[in-house]
């Protein structure tokens, strides 16, 4: 999808997804002390407002205006202080060295994009700092529910550890999240994977 068609998407009543942050964010990162962080694809802005509630100094990126404005909404809502930045994360490049979180949740790139993305996120983080990428998996075509049906944009634990040259992978998985729809619960196969900057 373009820019344009997610502005048409989130341009809806509410929010597309809920306001609360993704699952997998909360558990993998709400340990983490508190630092400079930035949400690659942020969105609506879930998960870079409750990064900034935790006491977090946050940057959000996304190229739908309409999703930032939901996410400046929100950030007002909560009462906290996200910096918002308009730009199509194929050729925006975060200040390298700047950050101890980048976060790039259900991002949806095909393989050269993605690859220059995570190589461009792996170059901003500061020693010690970490890398968190939850994404749709390629296994949730025939597995999983939901998600985008383009196997071009689906990621795979392996493509994405293979893509993260120069930092320590702590995991690197297949997680399922729980999904409600109209047949009752089903669940929805992700990419989990988390690396650290030595």
């Amino acid at each position: 999808m373009d820019r344009h068609e997610w502005d048409r998407r989130y341009s809806e009543a509410g929010f597309v997804w809920t306001t609360e942050p993704n699952r997998f964010v909360v558990a993998e990162l709400a340990d983490l002390p508190p630092g400079r962080a930035i949400d690659l694809g942020a969105g609506e802005g879930r998960n870079a407002v409750w990064l900034a509630e935790r006491g977090w100094k946050v940057t959000g990126v996304d190229f739908s205006e309409v999703g930032l404005a939901k996410a400046q909404a929100l950030a007002e809502e909560r009462g906290v202080e996200v910096e918002w930045v308009l730009a199509d994360l194929r050729s925006f490049v975060p200040p390298p060295g700047s950050f101890d979180l980048v976060l790039i949740a259900y991002v949806q790139l095909p393989p050269a994009e993605r690859t220059a993305v995570l190589h461009r996120a792996g170059e901003a983080l500061r020693p010690g700092g970490t890398l968190l990428v939850v994404a749709h998996d390629l296994a949730n075509l025939t597995e999983g529910v939901g998600g985008p049906q383009n196997p071009e944009v689906l990621y795979t634990p392996q493509d994405v550890a293979a893509d993260l040259a120069g930092l320590r992978v702590e995991r690197a998985e297949r997680v399922r999240r729980p999904v409600e729809t109209p047949q009752g619960p089903r669940e929805a196969v992700d990419t989990l994977v988390r690396a650290i900057r030595d």
